[in-house]
Parts: C-alpha cells; sequence; structure tokens
C-alpha cells in the first residue's frame, strides 16, 4: 500500500528483510534506483545496519545511530544524509535541518554511483542521528 505521495507503507522493522520489503513496494522507475541505491550501500558498508522506521529505510553503522535514510515522494526519491553538511562536496539539498542535506533522484536523472558511495562512506564515519 503506498501513502499519500507515493511512499510504500511497510511496518517498523529491523534488518534486511524489511528494507527489501520497502524497495520491492517502491512504485514504478523507483524500486530499481531503490535496489541500486541499497546495494551500493552494502558494497560500500558490508556491516551495514538496516531498518524501516517511520515508512522509510535507514541504514546505520554498530550502535552509533543512522547516517542515512531513504523516503519515496510522487516525482522523486530523497536521500537524506543526516550529517551531510559535513560530506565533502556537501550533497545539493538544502535541508531546515542544520546538519542535513538531501539528494533528490528523479526518474531521468542518472546517478553518479562512485560520488554516492564516497558519501556513504564519509557518512558512515560520522556519529549517526538517533531515531
Amino acid at each position: 500500500m503506498l501513502l499519500s505521495g507515493g511512499n510504500p507503507q511497510i511496518a517498523k522493522g529491523y534488518g534486511d528483510e524489511p528494507v527489501q520489503a520497502y524497495i520491492a513496494a517502491m512504485p514504478g522507475w523507483k524500486s530499481e534506483v531503490g535496489r541500486r541505491l541499497d546495494e551500493i550501500i552494502e558494497r560500500t558498508i558490508p556491516d551495514v545496519r538496516k531498518a524501516v522506521k517511520w515508512n522509510s529505510p535507514l541504514y546505520g553503522v554498530g550502535e552509533e545511530g543512522w547516517f542515512l535514510g531513504i523516503h519515496c515522494f510522487a516525482k522523486y526519491i530523497k536521500v537524506a544524509f543526516f550529517r551531510g553538511m559535513s560530506l565533502k562536496p556537501v550533497p545539493p539539498g538544502a535541508s531546515k535541518s542544520k546538519d542535513t542535506r538531501y539528494l533528490n533522484i528523479r526518474e531521468d536523472d542518472q546517478i553518479d554511483e562512485a560520488l554516492f558511495a564516497s558519501w556513504v562512506e564519509q557518512a558512515s564515519r560520522l556519529p549517526g542521528e538517533r531515531m
């Protein structure tokens, strides 16, 4: 079931299974992009911790909190780097939160996988967000 705005409604859960359920429920082109993002994150951080909370996949390391979250909207996927202002280069999307930066991915966008992996690697070394 999709919530308003096109975000999948997935029950809260920890581990890979709820994240994969979220990715499978992402509508249309977003599911393939979600798979690619998840693969890049796993390849970059092999011991990544995963969960779905508030209908959004979260990624973290150890018990240090979450460094990245994904959320679907009607026309794009929003990737939140919770300490994005500390990344080099800083991801392009501004946030109301002073530390968070976003990467919005639209259907025809080409993902710079090397840059995304660099952001993931950098973000995983920063203090995570407690949620």
